[in-house]
């Protein structure tokens, strides 16, 4: 009972923080604040969340649908934590220590390494959210958008770490690389090599430089 009581005001110390720093919104900011609001997808929610859980291996417990229960289910970062280490070879996980806190400052802390480990992964800059977004819940869609990247990349990658079902995530399109020999590579410099032999030859003049105005005899 002491334990159950205790999970429920470390609960509501949460929401606490999370309404003592989101403050109040006036005028303008509202409007966008709303805006933003307009952007979460409570569909999109679910799938993070079944993704989530079957990428940490199942024992992560599953919050209440809806907006506030994912972000407090995030904010400590822990979740995200474990998310990316998941996708990695046991031995090679980029965070190496996740620590159990309740100090706003070292959450916030373990947030900033997930991003870092996401970028690094392969998640673009543009598709990573700030981490006031998530702690102070300003632009939860923005975490949606990391996290959808974030399996994208995963799905993409197909190297074996990839947990859950595969149509859940959009396959990111691959460069055609492509691979030249030596006498390719020959062939094409002496292609050059003519082309500006018969160029040398030519002349400029007559030609105007640019932004230089043109004389009318």
């Amino acid at each position: 009972i002491e334990i159950g009581c205790r999970a429920v005001n470390t609960d509501k110390s949460l929401r606490a923080a999370v309404m003592a720093n989101r403050g109040p919104s006036y005028g303008l900011s509202r409007e966008v604040q709303e805006k933003i609001e307009q952007k979460y997808d409570p569909e999109l929610e679910a799938r993070l969340v079944d993704w989530i859980i079957a990428q940490c291996g199942g024992n992560v417990e599953r919050p209440q649908p809806g907006k506030s229960s994912f972000q407090i289910w995030l904010m400590d970062g822990t979740v995200l934590c474990r998310l990316i280490n998941s996708l990695y070879p046991r031995g090679k996980e980029p965070i190496k220590k996740i620590p159990e806190t309740q100090m706003a400052f070292k959450q916030m802390e373990k947030i900033s390494q997930f991003l870092k480990a996401a970028e690094a992964y392969g998640v673009i800059t543009t598709d990573i959210f700030q981490t006031v977004d998530l702690w102070e819940g300003k632009d939860m869609a923005a975490v949606q958008r990391t996290l959808m990247a974030l399996g994208s990349v995963a799905v993409t990658k197909d190297d074996g770490y990839y947990r859950g079902d595969h149509t859940w995530f959009h396959r990111k399109a691959q460069g055609n690389r492509r691979e030249f020999s030596e006498e390719q590579l020959r062939q094409g410099q002496s292609l050059i090599g003519l082309q500006m032999g018969s160029n040398r030859g030519a002349s400029q003049s007559g030609m105007t430089g640019y932004g230089m105005p043109r004389q009318i005899m």
